[in-house]
């Protein structure tokens, strides 16, 4: 009866996290256009915001339990797959366009936080000063981000002032979408968790794949339904914000929680993989003389590359 619960959660999740996803996205980019934020803006802010709350929750619980490695490697594995996995399953439906606003403000502004977490794990472990540091830094770029898009509004929304649809309306059909969107990706964890346990699969090789994973099922969902809208902008900065929010936000409440030690190979393997996918988005987004865009090709190149990822971190388990 418990393995039939387990496949029933599965596939219930999994509907109703594409159904969530579909809300979800929809709310996002009226009210953005609604409130005058720009897509991205909107892409970064408030669905990076939602779509990484699993890595907030799984990340703090972990940390209260005294599981740093967790902690940190679910910030800093979702970043990985964010880039790697979901960025490129987007781009093979659907190249991503990316504009020279992305290129010259959300880029650099990722690099540079990447290579703070980078610095700041040198001595190999987050300390509630350095978490402190991450929190300000946070703060201060949602500030700034916020009160720039106030200045200049983007030339590309649309006039919504004629429709009936209310903003309360929309926030209730965002929230919802969200609500949906979280709980549907913990079903779908839960019910692939205890099938993998019935079926006698280690612990090592659930957390390896099915909960590193779990936890990036909205943004991959979100960004999906984005690419089959067209909401480019919101596919794109979906994935920013939320590696932005997980190196940020996740790591510093980790770390304000209980300082964090971090094994020598998460500096080593893990975040110098990071910083090369984070890199390499200025490369892929560069146009050569013509509009810069993320290919379908160089899509598939990255789900190769986060294949490849996943393949070394069970060989080095194994051996």
């Amino acid at each position: 009866m418990s393995m039939l619960w387990a496949w029933a959660a599965l596939g219930a999740g999994l509907i109703i996290l594409v159904m969530s996803a579909d809300l979800f996205v929809d709310g996002a980019a009226a009210l953005a256009r609604k409130l005058g934020m720009s897509p991205l803006l909107i892409g970064m802010v408030i669905v990076g915001f939602g779509t990484s709350a699993p890595e907030m929750l799984v990340s703090a619980m972990a940390s209260m339990d005294g599981q740093g490695g967790l902690a940190l490697g679910n910030a800093y594995g979702s970043n990985i797959a964010n880039i790697a996995l979901i960025l490129g399953l987007t781009a093979i439906i659907r190249p991503i366009p990316v504009t020279a606003d992305v290129l010259r403000r959300a880029l650099p502004v990722l690099m540079l936080v990447t290579l703070l977490a980078v610095v700041q794990l040198m001595d190999l472990v987050v300390s509630r000063s350095n978490a402190a540091v991450l929190l300000v830094t946070f703060v201060l770029l949602m500030y700034l981000s916020i009160s720039g898009n106030q200045q200049e509004k983007s030339s590309e929304l649309r006039d919504l002032s004629k429709q009936q649809n209310s903003t309360a309306g929309l926030t209730f059909r965002l929230v919802l979408g969200l609500t949906l969107l979280i709980a549907s990706s913990r079903m779908l964890v839960w019910g692939a968790v205890s099938i993998a346990e019935v079926m006698g699969i280690s612990d090592l090789m659930i957390g390896l794949t099915i909960v590193a994973l779990g936890t990036s099922l909205p943004e991959l969902a979100s960004s999906l339904a984005a690419a089959r809208k067209g909401e480019d902008a919101i596919a794109l900065g979906n994935i920013l914000g939320s590696n932005l929010f997980n190196t940020l936000i996740v790591v510093g409440i980790a770390g304000i929680i209980r300082p964090v030690a971090a094994d020598p190979m998460l500096l080593t393997r893990d975040l110098s993989l990071m910083t090369a996918l984070t890199f390499s988005l200025f490369i892929l987004g560069y146009g050569f003389r013509k509009p810069g865009n993320i290919s379908r090709l160089e899509g598939i190149l990255l789900v190769l590359v986060y294949i490849s990822y996943t393949g070394w971190l069970i060989h080095t388990v194994l051996r």
